[in-house]
Formats: C-alpha cells, sequence, structure tokens
C-alpha cells in the first residue's frame, strides 16, 4: 500500500459541511486513530480551499507538537488566536487538534486565595462569540477523552463522531484484488493506517500496540487504576472471545473466578467495561421487548469498535465468523448513525398436556433512526429447513410492517418470502443496500 493513501471519509466530511456556520463548536469525537485529525486538518481543509477560502483564513494549530508546548496555556493561546482572527472583514475557521493539551490555570487576575480556573473551554466560548470565526477541535487522550470535550461545551458544541473504516470505505480504499477487501477487513479491521501496512506481522504489531500503548495506558491513566492491571487485560480478552454474547458483570465475575481464579466484584468489573465504552473500544447493546415496549437491563451484549482490533486482542486465534459478522454489522449501523438495540420477542404457546410454555425470541438487532426501524438476523447461513426457521422464528411473531433482513455470509442474490422478509449476502449488503436504510 502506498504511504500516502488517501481514504475517503466523504459521511463526516459532508457533516462538517452541513455545520459550517452554525453558531457551534464543532467537536470530532471518536476512538484514538480513527482517522479525527485527517478529516479536519487534511479533508476539510482542502475542501474549504477548494471551495475558494484562502489558506491564509484557515488557522490550524496540532497543540500536541512541541512548537506548540506555549500556546497550552490558555491565556497565551488565546491571545495569539485573537491576533491572527481579528481582521473583522474576513471570515475564519480556527481548527484546533489536541484541544485536551491546554492545561487549566489559576486565573492570575484574582486574589492568590481564589479557586477560579481558565482552561480551554473559556478560550473556545470566546472564539465562539466571535461573529467571523468558525470553530473546530479534536480531542482524545488519557487526560481527557473526546466523549468528555463535547461534555463540556453541553448545547453549545455540536458533534460529529468519527468510526473506524465501514466495509464500504475500506473497499472503495482498497488497493489490489477487490475480491480479497473482504478477507482483509474481517481480519485486520478498518483501523485507518491498518491499510498502508502489508504484512501480516506489521499488521498485527501496530493493532496490538494501540492496546498498550494507547487504550489500556489511556484508561489507567485516565481513571487513576492502582489495582493489578492484568485484571483489564484478562476483561479485554474474555469479552474479545465473546463478542456478541448475552452477558453481565456478574456473569462475568463468576468467569474470573472460575476460570481465572481470580476473585473481584461486579460492580468493578461493570466499572471497568464503562472505562472501556467511554474510551470508544468497547460499544454496549441493551435488550428491548419489542411486544412489551420496554428495556431488560442485564444481560446485555457488548461488541469492539474494531473487529480488527478485537481479533489482534486474541492474538488472531479466534475467528468465530458469526461473531465477528455479527460486530461487522453492529459497528456499521453504529456509522450510519442509527440506535441499535437487541431485540427480545416473548413467546407462548400450549404443550398436547395443556401446560403453558414461555420462551424468549432474540432478534440479533433492531435498528432505528428517526420514524425507521429495521429488524436485523445475522446468519452464517440458512442452508437446512431447520437453520431457516430457526433464524425466522423471532422475525415471523413481530406483527408490526417494518422491515425484516436476515443478512448471510454467503453471496447470494437478495431476495423476499412469501412474509417479507429480506434475504441477502453481507457484502452486498454493506456495499449496497445499506444506503437504502
Amino acid at each position: 500500500m502506498s504511504s500516502y493513501m488517501i481514504i475517503s471519509r466523504n459521511r463526516y466530511l459532508q457533516q462538517l459541511i452541513a455545520k459550517k456556520w452554525n453558531g457551534k463548536i464543532k467537536v470530532v469525537t471518536g476512538i484514538r486513530r480513527c482517522g479525527k485529525s485527517f478529516l479536519l486538518n487534511n479533508l476539510f481543509v482542502d475542501h474549504l480551499v477548494g471551495e475558494g477560502v484562502k489558506p491564509t483564513d484557515i488557522v490550524v494549530m496540532a497543540l500536541d507538537e512541541a512548537i506548540n508546548a506555549r500556546y497550552r496555556n490558555p491565556l497565551e493561546l488565546d491571545q495569539y488566536l485573537r491576533r491572527l482572527v481579528s481582521n473583522k472583514k474576513r471570515q475564519y475557521y480556527v481548527i484546533l487538534d489536541e484541544i485536551q493539551k491546554v492545561e487549566s490555570i489559576k486565573n492570575p487576575y484574582l486574589p492568590s486565595d481564589s479557586n477560579e480556573k481558565i482552561c480551554f473551554v473559556d478560550v473556545l466560548l470566546g472564539l465562539m462569540k466571535l461573529p467571523n470565526v468558525d470553530v473546530y477541535v479534536t480531542g482524545s487522550n488519557s487526560k481527557m477523552l473526546s466523549k468528555d470535550v463535547i461534555t463540556e461545551f453541553r448545547d453549545r458544541g455540536d458533534e460529529i463522531h468519527v468510526c473506524p473504516l465501514t466495509f464500504n470505505e475500506f473497499h472503495a480504499a482498497y488497493e489490489g484484488d477487490k475480491r480479497y477487501a473482504w478477507r482483509d477487513f474481517w481480519y485486520y479491521g478498518g483501523m485507518p493506517y491498518v491499510m498502508q501496512l502489508t504484512a501480516h506481522e506489521e499488521k498485527a504489531k501496530y493493532l496490538q500496540e494501540l492496546f498498550h500503548l494507547t487504550y489500556i495506558k489511556d484508561v489507567i491513566e485516565r481513571n487513576y487504576i492502582k489495582a493489578d492491571t492484568s485484571v483489564l487485560e484478562t476483561l479485554l480478552n474474555i469479552t474479545a472471545s465473546s463478542v456478541g454474547s448475552l452477558t453481565n458483570p456478574s456473569r462475568l465475575s463468576n468467569t474470573f473466578e472460575s476460570e481465572q481464579k481470580i476473585k473481584i466484584k461486579s460492580e468493578t468489573i461493570d466499572l471497568y467495561l464503562e472505562f472501556f465504552i467511554d474510551s470508544y473500544l468497547l460499544h454496549k447493546a441493551q435488550r428491548y421487548d419489542v411486544k412489551g415496549r420496554l428495556y431488560i437491563s442485564t444481560p446485555l451484549k457488548y461488541y469492539y469498535s474494531d473487529v480488527g482490533l478485537r481479533n489482534a486482542r486474541l492474538n488472531f486465534r479466534q475467528q468465530e465468523e458469526n461473531h465477528i459478522m455479527e460486530n461487522v454489522l453492529y459497528n456499521e449501523f453504529i456509522a450510519r448513525g442509527f440506535s441499535v438495540d437487541v431485540g427480545v420477542v416473548p413467546y407462548h404457546w400450549k404443550t398436547e398436556d395443556g401446560k403453558t410454555k414461555h420462551s424468549q425470541l432474540e432478534v440479533d438487532f433492531i435498528v432505528n433512526k428517526g420514524y425507521q426501524r429495521y429488524y436485523i438476523q445475522s446468519a452464517l447461513n440458512i442452508d437446512t429447513e431447520e437453520k431457516h426457521a430457526q433464524e425466522i422464528n423471532s422475525l415471523i411473531r413481530i406483527d408490526d410492517s417494518f422491515q425484516k433482513i436476515v443478512v448471510v455470509k454467503d453471496d447470494i442474490i437478495p431476495w423476499k418470502d412469501e412474509q417479507g422478509i429480506l434475504y441477502i449476502g453481507i457484502q452486498e449488503f454493506l456495499l449496497n443496500h445499506i444506503d437504502q436504510l
């Protein structure tokens, strides 16, 4: 792969374009190394220049670079930026990367016993009020992950959440025989830099080092974890092995005790899982009772934000196709801006002796956006009548009119059965059909 590969992130670029001059601070969030800085500093800047904006009217500053160390002082940053945008006859775009690098300092203009602090939030809110300035920021590390940045601005911030590459983005940028794109995506995932590496050893090393040198390190530092950090490592391994399986902190606590001979409270496990969710490494999907129209608090499912990271976590040993396929679909829906739940369909029937039996049938995904809803099953195949019946058993018991879809691994011609259920191969679904959702 070429070292200068440009990967289109048009979905996010269009969001940035649509939010220009909306009076809010645009905050680009997402897991580290997913391409936030490239989106702003390259793709968005190129768009602005292409639209006729003069480069001198675009202020780009990477606050994690040593050359800008002085401006990690919020007062210095504020003075510097205000000088650059002082011409009221011009419109400026201010793009600040790694904004959390700016330190909080005591207000030097107040008495020494005052505890008032000045931080980057004060700087940005001040810039936002200038009628000739449009502000964009990114921020994510152990000190302040990007989710915290958007929280600081509350209703004055506008979030653009960036995910690792979807299969569609990966496929479009894939150099070489496209027939192998799915195999490589399935195996190495969609972290953009992986596409610039060629050998398995390089890709595996990069993904594994992301865990140890970036994600785990960030979680430990940010949350002041002093306990044995091997518990974090083991928890990631367990969730990677059982991705897409119903579980909860209590079950995971039992797994630690039975398999690892480690006693750890379920409350601690729940806290650690939330740390990983906050860092965008994991996602949590709740269960939703379709007929009762209510959420079920436990058990639930966890998915990795990137299947390559999941596979690297397990040293590429456990390649359960059903788990990976389900994780890929979940990530696709999240990238498309849908909310995603795990469906539960209560089912009651009577036996021959008149006894009433109860069971809960599962729908892999209930996908919602506005008034849209889709019920989706992920199935490796439906090559037998028994398997086919098993996959649609929950779908046929949902009596609303929303679209029901079964996504299979094989490349098949899409078709619908007499009950209106669509059957489609996963590559066709990800490359073409999902644009219709």
